[in-house]
């Protein structure tokens, strides 16, 4: 598989950028690989880059974006911090990812059994993990499937998953409302943004259309294909 270029990453379109991720999940579940010489990739980036996607994810050990979605060396920006969470410098990241870089697509992708979570759902305090725990707070007041106390906490796994969800789409959302940028670019079709959800076990990435925030004339355009 090629390394991408200036010119492939500016004729991609953000669904285009979607399909691709789609389809390289497929292949990591399916445990196949796209023949790709990730020397010649190193290679053929060193005096640029012009990566398609930008992901942010959990730092989780077995969710690398690179290797969930098959993509090489120069394919996609990776943002990772614990629970997927938002701050300005990860925005401020995006931002560059997009604005500057040529990324068409962003994907907020969480985890099932998500360590993070489980940790905001058990209120852990913890030095500076603290604040970033707190950040996941709201995904867990807007659970409203279980309504036993005693079951809101992470010997639910259902509960954690719920929230796990909710926390990602929130993450979308907060994307969006705090970049003007981002969402300059969205309205005019240069950039989308959506949730996605990682299944450790199956390998499995589960998008969620319904969280898909993006240019619907592109949308249509590629159906239309």
């Amino acid at each position: 598989m090629k390394t991408h270029t200036a010119e492939t990453q500016a004729s991609m379109s953000p669904t285009k950028a979607l399909e691709i991720l789609k389809e390289g999940n497929e292949r990591f579940v399916k445990n196949y690989k796209a023949n790709r010489n990730l020397l010649q990739q190193a290679n053929d980036t060193r005096e640029g880059q012009w990566p398609f996607a930008v992901i942010l994810s959990c730092i989780d050990s077995r969710t690398s974006p690179e290797l969930i979605f098959d993509q090489g060396l120069g394919d996609v920006f990776s943002i990772r911090i614990a629970g997927n969470v938002v701050n300005t410098d990860i925005i401020g990241s995006i931002e560059f990812a997009c604005k500057v870089a040529g990324s068409k697509l962003i994907v907020v992708l969480g985890h099932s059994s998500c360590g993070a979570i489980k940790g905001a759902c058990d209120h852990i305090e913890l030095g500076n993990l603290t604040e970033l725990l707190s950040k996941i707070q709201p995904a867990i007041y807007q659970e409203t499937i279980t309504t036993e106390p005693d079951k809101r906490n992470s010997g639910n796994a259902s509960f954690i998953e719920n929230v796990s969800t909710i926390n990602l789409k929130r993450s979308v959302k907060i994307i969006v409302d705090r970049s003007y940028i981002l969402e300059q670019m969205i309205e005019n079709g240069e950039a989308a943004i959506i949730g996605a959800k990682h299944n450790l076990e199956s390998g499995q990435v589960e998008f969620f259309e319904e969280s898909m925030i993006c240019n619907k004339s592109d949308v249509r355009e590629q159906m239309s294909y």
